[in-house]
Formats: C-alpha cells, sequence, structure tokens
C-alpha cells in the first residue's frame, strides 16, 4: 500500500563545520578528509516532540524549538544524507507543522523526499512517515506502508541519490514497536520490494542498497527481524552491520535498548560508525561516515 509523497528542491547553501553539538554533550567527529567520504545520519525524530512524552503537549513554538535543535544538530554532523523516522506532514498532534519542510530550510539541504505511511483525514488528521534530506540529487524514490492502519502504521522508502556518475541506493525504514512476529513479517514485505527491483528487466543497473532506520529491535536473537534481514542479505552480498558492538540507542536519556542500525553492502568501506549523545528525540542518532570502493 502506497501513501503520498513530497519531492522538495531547494538552492543549496554552504554548509558550517562546527565541531560541538550543541544539542549534546558529545563532540561530533570531524569529517573525514577523503573527499570521495560520505557521512549519513539515521534518526527517528519523534514527531518533533523532543523528550517529551507525546508531541501533543506542545505548542507551535514549542514543536519549532524542538525542531531547531535537531536542525543545529544536522548541521554540525556536516551529514550528506539524513535518515528520519517519525515524520509529519500535516498532523494535528503537532499543530500540522511540516517538519521535514522546516529542517529542510534550517539545516540547509537542497533535495528532500517523504513517504507518509499514516494517513488519517477527519476533525483529528494524520500524516506521517519516513523522510529523507540530501545533499545529493534524488534521482528516483518510492514508498511502501506495510498495512493499512490509520494509527501507526510503519513503512519504508527506497530512494536512488546519484553520486558523480554512480548511484547511491539507500532504504529508510521503521518496523512495528510491538510484535516480533509482525516486523519479520515487513522485513519479507522488503525483501520482496528488493528482490523485484533486482529482477526487474526493464530497471537500471542493481545496485545493492544502504538500508537504516528504527528497527525496534535489538538484532541479537536469531529469530529476530533484524536478524532475519541481515541473513537474507548476507545471503545475497556480505553486507556487515552497523554499529558493529550495538550501542544503545533508545531511550536517549538512560539508553537500555539499541535498536537503529546500518546495514551496509561490501560496494562500500565504513569509516566510523557511532552513536551520538544527542537529546534531540527519545533515540538517539546514528552517524556513518562511509566511501565507495573503487
Amino acid at each position: 500500500m502506497r501513501f503520498s509523497s513530497r519531492y522538495r528542491t531547494m538552492p543549496e547553501i554552504s554548509r558550517t563545520a562546527q565541531q560541538t553539538d550543541p544539542a549534546g554533550r558529545e563532540a561530533v567527529p570531524t569529517r573525514p578528509a577523503d573527499p570521495t567520504a560520505l557521512r549519513l545520519v539515521s534518526l527517528n525524530m519523534a514527531h518533533g516532540r523532543g523528550l517529551s512524552a507525546y508531541q501533543g503537549f506542545h505548542s507551535a513554538r514549542g514543536i519549532e524549538r524542538n525542531l531547531d535543535r535537531i536542525a543545529r544538530l544536522l548541521r554540525t554532523t556536516a551529514a550528506d544524507v539524513v535518515a528520519l523516522q517519525e515524520v509529519d506532514e500535516d498532523s494535528h498532534w503537532n499543530r500540522r507543522i511540516h517538519l521535514l519542510d522546516y529542517l529542510q530550510a534550517e539545516a540547509a539541504y537542497p533535495h528532500a523526499y517523504l513517504g507518509v505511511h499514516n494517513k488519517r483525514g477527519g476533525r483529528l488528521p494524520l500524516a506521517y512517515g519516513n523522510g529523507l534530506l540530501s545533499r545529493l540529487p534524488i534521482e528516483q524514490a518510492e514508498h511502501k506502508a506495510f498495512g493499512r492502519a490509520t494509527l501507526g502504521e510503519k513503512g519504508f522508502m527506497y530512494a536512488q541519490l546519484a553520486l558523480g556518475g554512480r548511484h547511491l541506493p539507500v532504504v529508510n525504514l521503521h518496523l512495528d514497536f510491538r510484535s516480533r512476529q509482525r516486523r519479520v513479517r515487513q522485513v519479507e514485505q522488503l525483501i520482496d520490494f528488493l528482490q523485484a527491483r533486482r529482477n526487474d528487466p526493464d530497471g537500471a543497473t542493481w545496485c545493492a542498497p544502504l538500508i537504516c532506520g528504527d528497527f525496534n529491535s535489538g538484532g541479537g536473537k536469531p529469530s529476530d527481524a533484524v536478524r532475519h534481514l541481515f541473513s537474507h542479505l548476507q545471503e545475497d552480498c556480505a553486507y556487515e552491520l552497523f554499529p558493529r558492538t550495538r550501542p544503545k540507542t533508545f531511550p536517549s536519556l538512560l539508553p537500555t535498548h539499541g535498536i537503529d542500525f546500518f546495514l551496509v553492502p561490501p560496494s562500500y568501506e565504513v569509516l566510523d560508525c557511532r552513536v551520538l549523545r544527542a537529546y534531540v528525540s527519545d533515540h538517539r542518532p546514528i552517524l556513518l561516515d562511509l566511501r565507495p570502493v573503487a
């Protein structure tokens, strides 16, 4: 099932080069000197509510202050690509502020895509999903909802970015938080989607995608959704799971679970991957530095 999507492109603005995270207590690592290196960040932004329990408790100005903290973090990291989960387009509970548009403007990203996989009309409308901010042009993007629920539905997006004569495909996903079996079924939907793209005779040359997001799962058990996806990807090619030590990402103040990951194919060399001690959401962001393998 697919819901609405939105592209937006803005004139590019030069990046700032701060080295400390104004939204946290930890220095952000300096970007690699290699000019071919790329920096990605994945963050569940919790509907822009910051550390509070519910976004509906905030005024419009309160939501904007939380978004300003996220924008400062993104400017500090100088990430080339940002994968966001729980991004609202037009929802009553955060004053109908288009969160991705706001962050795109404040963090100065020229390209953006929002895939809405949760849509509800009426007096209390909801429209939210996964978002992508990019300094690389978005050549193609699509998204899919895992089901038909009007509240709490999860999904994934697939975006193909232009990287100097090559392609950088990225999958940004958010899995169910309630049920292990449901998460495994959702991973199966993603696997089917990737297999269909790979086998499409009319498609472009297949490139194994980077996969990231909020898995709502720790990845330690063989029957877990993370391991299920990882095992499938390893059969296809030698993917690696990052961060390797599975540090904790949730809840951000005193994290007890590591549920946010990057899965990286062998076409990239990972230079650094770490969880940032930042308090802009109930999740801590993951930062990944890599470069294409020649």
